[in-house]
């Protein structure tokens, strides 16, 4: 089947998954994750690349990092690790990662997924993805409503990520379809505050972000007083 005849419903996605070096991650958590920001800030990116990775809709993922703790274990999930050699910010990232996976499947979609996802479900991230294949181009809005969890682009179509402050905004305007699925909050659940981090909890988070989590003094404070 050729990619102008392939069904929307059938289509296999490369999603790329940009994780900061841990260093400058999850800064907003330091005072509740303390010694445990960076191994915080892995654990949700291991749980975020673990369930896209059990997505049938996924083909595969791209990792985009020049961190070598994260890049091993990420690719021990079973990721594809990509160095950022634009080292241009965020958008260009995307974009060398989404090159890379349009040259090992030019025939499947390409995404770029937030690393910050813990409770990200397969299922509807798969739901998801098969809105997105009726669009060129489609996102999904983070559960504040400001930012964007997901950005995709169907075969053929230019990849133009625009992420960044009020990026929601930004793929509208760029004439990308918004996808508000019911029932698909994990998708929408992104985690930069300690309050992001109790509501993913909430909804259930992978083994690694809630081990992690386990941990941390602050948030346990944190959600007595809640």
């Amino acid at each position: 089947m050729s990619t102008a005849e392939r069904s929307p419903s059938h289509l296999q996605w490369s999603l790329v998954v940009p994780v900061k070096v841990l260093a400058r991650a999850k800064t907003r958590m330091s005072g509740a994750a303390g010694p445990h920001r960076q191994d915080l800030a892995l654990a949700v990116a291991a749980d975020t690349v673990a369930a896209a990775l059990r997505c049938p809709a996924v083909r595969d993922v791209i990792v985009v990092t020049d961190d070598p703790r994260p890049a091993a274990e990420l690719a021990a999930l079973g990721a594809t690790v990509v160095a950022d050699e634009p080292d241009a910010g965020l958008n260009p990232a995307l974009v060398h990662g989404a090159g890379r996976g349009r040259e090992a499947a030019p025939d499947a979609g390409v995404g770029a997924l937030s690393a910050d996802l813990p409770a990200l479900r397969p299922a509807e991230l798969a739901r998801v993805l098969e809105a997105a294949a009726a669009a060129p181009e489609a996102f999904v809005p983070d559960a504040a409503g400001i930012g964007t969890t997901l950005y995709t682009a169907r075969p053929g179509v230019p990849f133009a990520p625009a992420f960044g402050g009020g990026s929601r905004a930004a793929h509208r305007a760029r004439g990308a379809r918004e996808l508000l699925l019911d029932g698909t909050d994990s998708v929408r659940r992104d985690v930069d505050t300690p309050e992001d981090l109790l509501a993913a909890l909430a909804l259930g988070t992978g083994p690694r972000t809630a081990a992690v989590s386990a941990l941390l003094p602050g948030l346990r404070d944190l959600a007595r007083e809640a």
